[in-house]
């Protein structure tokens, strides 16, 4: 059953109950009922519907951004990895390190120019990308090492390719946005009517007031801009989002 038919028949459902106990409650109540003997609901109502939406912009603002900490540090884990590849592999002979030094360029190369905006448009990784990880994986373990020195060399650089793999398929799965859209359907529904409780509270046009229901207004769409800034667990800059693998391949980014 799709989300979105679940929300409407769990939201058709709350409305029909409440309304149907209210309208059961109207035909009790006899001629003589003083309403000015009960407590007023609205400002009871207008309090729980300020803190339930307030709990829940806290918890979708600190769910983007645990979201995209972590994806971040994916990035930055791929990018530490494939460097701790070529900084270990200088013990190996000129050709042999330069041919890792090559398939580690060629990589890092297409995921900063090509790979990372087809990631962002498409919310997956690339076959090429994998392709150019499998080299370098076939130039560390391929080669032999002639002695004890470059065999204590060898699993560490194996142990930092599988790193960089790890840190590759956790990046792809992050790919793409935090925030469902019933999520965003309630967070833009929640404002409207967080918003439109002001007028329900016979607002004056006074100055002090207008200022503080304009100051309200502006903090909510504050908020919700917040969010979508944090949605995308990777930020909305490609510049900004690759900058760790630019930090340890500079020549990437030329």
């Amino acid at each position: 059953m799709s989300e979105w038919l679940v929300l409407t028949i769990a939201m058709a459902a709350a409305c029909a109950v409440v309304l149907t106990i209210v309208v059961i409650n109207q035909r009790r109540i006899s001629e003589d009922d003083d309403p000015s003997e009960t407590p007023d609901v609205l400002e009871y109502m207008t309090m729980m519907i300020g803190v339930v939406y307030a709990i829940v912009l806290g918890l979708a603002i600190a769910g983007v951004w645990e979201a995209r900490g972590a994806a971040q540090d994916t990035v930055r884990h791929e990018a530490q990895a494939l460097h701790e590849v070529v900084a270990r592999s200088q013990v190996y002979p000129a050709e042999t390190r330069t041919a890792i030094r090559e398939d580690v360029d060629a990589y890092v190369s297409y995921v900063v120019h090509t790979e990372w905006g087809r990631m962002e448009e498409t919310g997956e990784l690339t076959e090429r990308g994998d392709r150019l990880l499998d080299r370098v994986r076939r130039a560390v373990s391929d080669y032999r090492p002639a002695d004890d020195h470059e065999a204590q060399s060898y699993q560490p650089l194996v142990d930092q390719v599988a790193a960089v793999d790890d840190a590759r398929h956790a990046r792809g799965e992050n790919a793409g946005d935090t925030m469902p859209g019933v999520v965003w359907f309630g967070l833009v529904t929640g404002a409207l009517i967080t918003v439109g409780l002001i007028f329900m509270l016979q607002i004056r046009r006074t100055g002090r007031e207008l200022l503080f229901a304009g100051l309200f207004s502006a903090l909510i769409a504050f908020l919700l801009f917040l969010i979508w800034a944090f949605d995308a667990p990777f930020g909305r800059s490609t510049a900004e989002a690759v900058a760790p693998f630019l930090d340890h391949f500079p020549e990437a980014g030329k």
